[in-house]
């Protein structure tokens, strides 16, 4: 079973910072060269300059800043363990407002299995490597990884709204709208609730496996008992109302007139063709079958694209679970990625004639802007998809959910020395 504690948080200091909301950044991995630069000049000690550092030693300008934020007492360290919980006031790329709860813990690392820790989808080299030597550098969790629990008792959920009754700890505002508040709970027998209502229960990773990945390896690395055992996660209830999950549209290009005849015959051999009024109707909507979005960039006409028969993927994916072959992600990548236009996993990985869009309408201006030749609109993928292909020991292809809203970076860190 996975093993939760409260933690000896490090935080900013308020007082010194002025608040939270000049301080905190997305998620590293979303930040362009423009965000970063925006980021930074909101103040000397935004979070982005040690978590996506640049120069010619990124990571020793990391370390410095880390060590000189703590010396100067704008980063502190609690004199006490504790749980912290996050709520989250947003609203999604389907314009519904929504609010999501979950709370900071430590978790110890293990081996991915049963019971315990579960990825959900296959991870990349490169982001690995970088993570592990800024974990190197500054000998903390500097962002967390978010992780889905099971609180069919409720118990968690209520343990954490007695705990938020007053006003939040810190409060800050992302650039999409969403209204991020921490509190921090140091009542013995709140925290004790809560670890007896995840004594038995499995995390299921919903972002940040390469964060994950890399704590496992510093692990190993330093060697025997201690802090770097754990790491920073930020957990939520599967029963949570404001969990949601949007998909991750596929892009290609260098198509080529060849690889483009290939294509149009394959979508005509493997799916029924539906023609659609307009581009609004191409994100499809969760299904027993597999139903693809499609339009390219020459024709611009939107098609809905039915798979005829389930064996086709059977056929194609017959290697992986029932629970796999039913992903739309997975059935794209097989038929059409990997079996049409020749992509290896290697190609995928590094994004060799592929993209991705979280919008509509950032994947329509990418295609009619020529970026890309053609896009593959997916639909949401339920969280008990999710859960039974996890289950089976298997992983998702790279991208095939969009978990929302990120979860920031610089509420909290986790020291590892």
């Amino acid at each position: 079973m996975a093993e939760i504690e409260p933690l000896q948080a490090l935080h900013y200091n308020l007082k010194k910072t002025g608040g939270l909301q000049a301080v905190v950044a997305p998620p590293y991995d979303v930040i362009g060269a423009q965000q970063r630069q925006d980021l930074a000049a909101r103040s000397p000690h935004n979070v982005v300059k040690i978590d996506l550092p640049v120069g010619e030693d990124p990571y020793g300008e990391a370390a410095k800043l880390f060590a000189a934020w703590k010396a100067d007492n704008v980063l502190e360290r609690d004199a006490r363990p504790a749980l912290w919980v996050l709520s989250q006031d947003y609203i999604g790329p389907d314009g519904l407002q929504r609010t999501r709860t979950g709370f900071f813990a430590r978790v110890r690392v293990e081996e991915y299995g049963a019971g315990r820790i579960r990825p959900h989808e296959r991870t990349h080299p490169g982001p690995k490597e970088d993570r592990l030597k800024l974990t190197r550098a500054t000998s903390a969790n500097l962002s967390p990884i978010f992780s889905l629990f099971d609180d069919s008792s409720g118990m968690a959920r209520a343990a954490l709204e007695d705990a938020t009754q007053g006003p939040p700890w810190g409060e800050a505002t992302d650039e999409d709208g969403t209204v991020n508040r921490l509190w921090r709970i140091e009542d013995e027998m709140a925290i004790a609730t809560v670890q007896k209502a995840l004594k038995s229960v499995e995390l299921l990773i919903a972002d940040g496996h390469h964060r994950y990945e890399t704590a496992r390896v510093y692990a190993e690395e330093i060697g025997g008992d201690g802090p770097h055992r754990y790491v920073l996660m930020c957990l939520v209830a599967l029963q949570d109302p404001g969990l949601t999950v949007f998909p991750t549209h596929r892009l290609v290009r260098g198509l080529g007139s060849s690889k483009q005849e290939e294509l149009a015959d394959v979508i005509r051999r493997d799916f029924e063709i539906e023609p659609l009024p307009d581009p609004d109707g191409l994100v499809p909507q969760p299904d027993t079958s597999v139903r693809i979005g499609y339009i390219d960039g020459h024709f611009r006409k939107p098609f809905m694209l039915l798979l005829k028969d389930q064996g086709i993927a059977d056929g194609a994916l017959g290697s992986h679970s029932e629970p796999y072959r039913h992903l739309d992600t997975a059935v794209l990548e097989a038929l059409i990625l990997k079996g049409t236009l020749g992509m290896s996993d290697e190609a995928i990985d590094h994004l060799d004639g592929l993209g991705y869009a979280r919008d509509l309408g950032e994947a329509l201006k990418l295609i009619y802007d020529a970026e890309y030749e053609a896009g593959f609109f997916m639909a949401p993928i339920p969280v008990q998809h999710i859960q039974a292909v996890a289950a089976t020991g298997e992983s998702m292809p790279p991208k095939s959910t969009y978990f929302f809203p990120k979860v920031p970076t610089g509420l909290l860190f986790n020291p590892l020395d």
